[in-house]
């Protein structure tokens, strides 16, 4: 009874009060994820040229003030060569998505310092839980830095940002969000007895080997993103009745043509995505012959439908040439599939740690 006794005393208000701000940070988190994709869909991401933290947060409110932001637009080559005759409402327009897309990264900042600073000082966040905190918050801060370092690379010889900081940026992102989540479910589940469960250890490894491959997957869907390689081989299962795209290695060195040659780039990303279903519906089938518990069988239930919808929405965003709304819906059910991943491989080791309850 020991045990349950000493889980239970740590399960208080304050540890329920932390992760629940820790979950409300990770949805802001999947929020600016998929208001990035929206900027990086409707070509926004170039049309604020300058990064400034603090003032930056506030708009132009007034025609001259906008004058000046298109004007520094005009000079960088995405307007000179892809957008030149674009009215100052068209310019608007994208203007208001990499607005928005920065004013929620700042907001992500705000909203994880000050309830930080808070718990920390009321003690709901242990003493021995600050650096890790601190680790998060200076990953939150990277983020920052690593945006405008993507940005950057559109503005003096490209006319969009380099695949390669896309991806990069996309992947800090998503680190930030699997370390959020799973500090959340520490705070959350203290209280929560589970069951020890067989063959927890295998379980356990495959259930992070998924999360792994979810986000190659996702950074592999950064790079066809960059390099626009959805708008091609708009055909499923084959690509424009091939198994493989056309000439898949026309650069030299071989090994380049992964990340920088737009089929071998889409055929990557089928793969994975063929690589992750085939995982999931196996852990998903190790699960049920184990007997998973309670909240390990829900998170493995969760995991297999969300894993099934973006498959089907794959398909049909790719057959539709990669229409904004569908394109969108994708990325965001991709970090739901990585939250449930990462859910799941909490679960079950979960599973795997606990001690059975020794009776009174």
């Amino acid at each position: 009874m020991a045990v349950a006794t000493s889980s239970l005393r740590s399960y208080t208000p304050s540890r329920l009060a932390v992760g629940l701000w820790l979950l409300a940070v990770a949805l802001l988190i999947a929020a600016t994820v998929t208001v990035g994709g929206l900027t990086r869909l409707t070509g926004s991401g170039l049309s604020i040229t300058e990064w400034h933290p603090v003032t930056g947060v506030v708009p132009p409110l007034s025609d001259q003030a906008w004058q000046a932001e298109f004007t520094k637009y005009q000079r960088i080559p995405q307007y000179q060569l892809e957008n030149r005759g674009m009215s100052l409402g068209d310019f608007k327009a994208i203007y208001w998505w990499e607005w928005s897309h920065r004013l929620l990264g700042r907001l992500l900042g705000f909203v994880f310092f000050v309830p930080f600073l808070f718990f920390a000082y009321t003690g709901a966040i242990p003493r021995a839980g600050l650096p890790r905190m601190v680790v998060l918050l200076a990953l939150g801060g990277l983020q920052g830095f690593v945006g405008w370092w993507m940005v950057e690379s559109g503005l003096e010889t490209r006319v969009s940002v380099s695949p390669y900081r896309l991806a990069i940026h996309l992947g800090v992102a998503i680190i930030l969000l699997g370390a959020i989540l799973w500090t959340a479910f520490e705070y959350l589940r203290a209280g929560y007895l589970s069951s020890p469960v067989n063959g927890g250890r295998k379980l356990t490894g495959t259930a992070f080997l998924l999360v792994a491959l979810v986000y190659l997957q996702m950074l592999i869907g950064a790079l066809v993103a960059g390099l626009h390689a959805g708008l091609i081989y708009n055909t499923w299962p084959s690509m424009d009745g091939r198994v493989f795209p056309e000439t898949p290695f026309f650069s030299s060195p071989w090994w380049i043509n992964f990340f920088e040659n737009p089929g071998l780039a889409q055929f990557d990303h089928r793969i994975g995505a063929y690589l992750i279903a085939f995982a999931v519906i196996a852990l998903w089938i190790a699960g049920r012959r184990v007997k998973l518990p309670g909240l390990a069988r829900a998170s493995s239930n969760t995991l297999l439908a969300v894993m099934l919808l973006q498959i089907v929405l794959g398909i049909v965003t790719l057959v539709n040439q990669v229409p904004v709304a569908l394109a969108a819906l994708h990325q965001a059910t991709a970090v739901a599939l990585f939250a449930s991943a990462v859910w799941h491989a909490y679960e079950v080791s979960r599973s795997e740690r606990v001690q059975p309850v020794a009776s009174a």
